[in-house]
């Protein structure tokens, strides 16, 4: 006889299983910034000098004492006598003294004497060394001054921020080529079953490719972690024991797949129980797909046992492995893109369970439509085919055709 799982709402079984398990990273470790991309700073970032480190010019123009362009207009220009040209990548090599101006480039340094840059639209060559001015300008218009965007000892970035391309801009701009980051976990996955074989065999009869390591691996590699796809083990509970051990005590947590579903579920459960303490905290989330996950801790390592079927598997590791590798490295996930759209078709909830409906989307002159891919869990191409998520809260029977939803984008 089946046995009936006892259902723990979502945000508490992940609440649940992110209390059991170690706070803040794993460890760190230093790096190039050539190899930081989308890692976890581990250590706070004060700049060691202010940004920018010179007053420079925002327009070409000339740089001038303000108050020697005070009162110019078309009519009644200031003229001022040109002192020379300022070299990009040069220390400013001339004075712009009273009634003086210097021909400067956009982000060039401001001379000394010089408070302001007149716009080059602004003025008029009059000969060689001469210019008029047509309009005044004001001491620090067109300049961006000394540690406008940083100051010395500024704290610009702290522990626990991924590092995007302007993170990194932003190190290089301050001269730190290396930085301290979390280490990434390392996750090991084992996928299970009499009928998987590896994505390089032919399926004979009864027999279907392991997606799901590849797949749950590419999503562990995604969002920080290092996937160890351990290989496809039998449905035996001692086997799958021995290969659960053994891919444990290499990595610092655990995915089991098509291990979580009718009778293989227990063997599953049972398995992580034995693996360490305290052993499974969640078997079961009012979620569809992915009711019969398992949620555990076997010795301080998050242990993670997903339906088989790959869409079931994935909407898991989006829902409760994402967060847990993002606490792994001491940080919080990326926030999800959403766009609004409309549903071209109604979509049915389901009773007492949350859903999640994978939808493409499509410009159409009343804007954009969101179309329902409906299909059985185990159809990979439900995915393929999708752009976003459509999620239905529970307790709520469906929605209609018409609605404006919010789609989670997949990308």
């Amino acid at each position: 006889m089946k046995r009936l799982l006892t259902l723990t709402p979502r945000e508490e079984a992940l609440a649940r299983l992110q209390a059991a398990l170690p706070q803040g990273p794993l460890g760190t470790e230093e790096i190039s910034i050539l190899e930081a991309l989308n890692r976890v700073l581990a250590a706070d970032i004060n700049a060691p000098h202010p940004l920018p480190q010179f007053a420079r010019s925002t327009v070409d123009g000339y740089a001038v004492r303000a108050a020697d362009t005070f009162g110019a207009s078309e009519s009644l220009p200031a003229y001022l006598e040109v002192v020379g040209e300022l070299r990009m990548g040069r220390a400013p090599d001339l004075q712009v003294g009273a009634g003086k101006a210097a021909l400067i480039h956009t982000g060039g340094a401001l001379p000394e004497g010089a408070d302001a840059v007149v716009m080059v639209e602004r003025t008029q060559e009059t000969g060689t060394q001469e210019i008029e001015v047509f309009r005044a300008v004001a001491p620090g218009e067109n300049v961006i001054p000394v540690g406008e965007d940083v100051n010395t000892g500024d704290q610009v970035m702290s522990s626990g921020r991924r590092l995007r391309a302007q993170e990194l801009g932003g190190l290089a701009a301050l001269g730190f080529l290396r930085v301290t980051v979390a280490r990434q976990p390392r996750i090991a996955i084992l996928s299970t079953g009499d009928e998987l074989v590896p994505p390089k065999a032919i399926p004979g009869p009864n027999q279907v490719r392991d997606i799901n390591s590849i797949a749950v691996g590419a999503l562990v590699n995604r969002n920080g972690g290092i996937p160890l796809r351990c290989g496809i083990i039998p449905d035996n509970a001692e086997a799958l024991y021995t290969g659960a051990m053994t891919a444990l005590a290499a990595a610092d947590g655990l995915i089991i797949t098509a291990g979580s579903s009718t009778s293989a579920r227990d063997m599953t459960a049972e398995v992580i129980n034995r693996l360490g303490a305290p052993g499974v905290l969640v078997h079961g989330v009012p979620v569809r797909p992915g009711k019969p996950t398992i949620l555990g801790v076997c010795d301080g390592k998050a242990v993670f046992g997903l339906p088989g079927n790959p869409v079931s598997a994935l909407n898991t590791v989006r829902l409760f492995v994402v967060p847990v590798l993002w606490q792994m490295q001491g940080a919080l996930p990326p926030r999800a893109g959403f766009i609004r759209a409309r549903l071209t078709e109604n979509i049915p909830g389901a009773a007492g369970r949350e859903s999640f409906t994978t939808v493409y989307l499509e410009e159409s002159p009343e804007g954009l439509r969101a179309i329902p891919i409906f299909g059985e869990s185990n159809l990979i191409f439900t995915l393929v085919r999708g752009a976003g998520i459509v999620h239905i809260p529970l307790g709520v029977t469906g929605l209609a055709a018409g609605t404006e939803v919010e789609v989670e984008l997949l990308e």
